[in-house]
């Protein structure tokens, strides 16, 4: 990839070690120079800038940063959501053209998104029967049976451990947010795009939902062979899903690789400080606090001593 000053030892061993693991898989979502720029003079913003990457089939891709990194912006210009400002971004190697309704909507058809918030994923006027038909009559099915599309959509939900008899008319706010989740997945069950872009899917949720989730996710892309993109800020989570990272900070990539290397053998200062904010349940979590009479109390554990 021709990423400017990639923060990466031994690039040429790198890039043959990446391209080995990654076989004969199809590349499927690319980019160069993808950049976005809100406002104008001096008032403009650059979200997102100049970033290349390249993504095949199968792969599943954490893009690491803090909040305002650009994460979700660069999502939303994968997804045709957002304009691109400059650079241009490829979709199973042909540059991508989604200007006309017809054809972002056969774009849509294989890429879809799970969004952070799943109380405003869903239309709250749409049943959750109306949400899992969509799906279907979106793949072709328009014309299936009833029974059938009904076995589909109880087969979708029996996928994430939701039984679709207890679904049935009811609206998605009816739900708890771990269920709108599962009820989010089993829409790309349905609809089994080639890619999905995962923004932060599992962030309000609790830490039992949130495994159950990921769970899924991964048996998802084991019997598709679908390409994910996973957006987060939790190192820890990356390292443990991913084949490969992108760190971002304030819009550019500052580093990239397997995640096992730039996870244990980081090079760029911001993914060491992303590693070292992580807190270790073994060691004392060490951070200093400033109180609004200006005086300095470090604090470790539970302990609390004034300096």
């Amino acid at each position: 990839m021709n990423q400017p000053n990639p923060i990466i030892p031994n690039e040429n061993v790198q890039a043959d070690k990446q391209k080995c693991e990654q076989g004969n898989r199809e590349l499927c979502l690319s980019g160069k120079g993808v950049t976005k720029i809100f406002g104008f003079g001096n008032n403009k913003t650059v979200a997102v800038n100049a970033v290349d990457f390249e993504f095949h089939m199968g792969e599943l891709v954490s893009i690491v940063g803090e909040s305002g990194s650009g994460k979700t912006t660069l999502i939303k210009m994968l997804l045709g959501l957002t304009n691109v400002s400059e650079g241009e971004i490829s979709f199973m190697g042909v540059k991508r053209d989604i200007r006309s309704h017809k054809k972002k909507k056969e774009y849509w058809r294989n890429i879809q998104a799970i969004f952070q918030d799943p109380f405003s994923s869903f239309n709250i006027f749409n049943k959750i029967d109306r949400v899992l038909l969509d799906c279907i009559n979106m793949r072709g099915g328009r014309f299936l049976p009833r029974k059938k599309k009904r076995e589909m959509m109880s087969e979708a939900c029996s996928f994430v451990n939701l039984k679709f008899e207890e679904m049935t008319n009811k609206y998605p706010f009816e739900l708890s947010g771990g269920q709108m989740q599962r009820l989010m997945i089993a829409r790309i069950f349905l609809l089994k795009p080639k890619i999905l872009l995962a923004d932060e899917p599992t962030s309000m949720i609790d830490a039992c939902s949130r495994s159950t989730i990921l769970e899924m996710l991964l048996k998802l892309r084991d019997e598709t062979g679908m390409m994910i993109v996973f957006i987060t800020h939790d190192m820890g989570l990356a390292y443990y899903i991913s084949d490969s990272v992108y760190i971002m900070e304030r819009g550019k990539f500052v580093e990239y690789g397997s995640a096992e290397d730039v996870i244990l053998n980081p090079q760029a200062e911001y993914t060491k400080r992303l590693i070292n904010d992580v807190p270790k349940i073994k060691e004392p979590w060490e951070f200093r606090k400033k109180l609004r009479s200006n005086t300095d109390i470090d604090v470790t554990g539970d302990d609390f001593v004034e300096i």
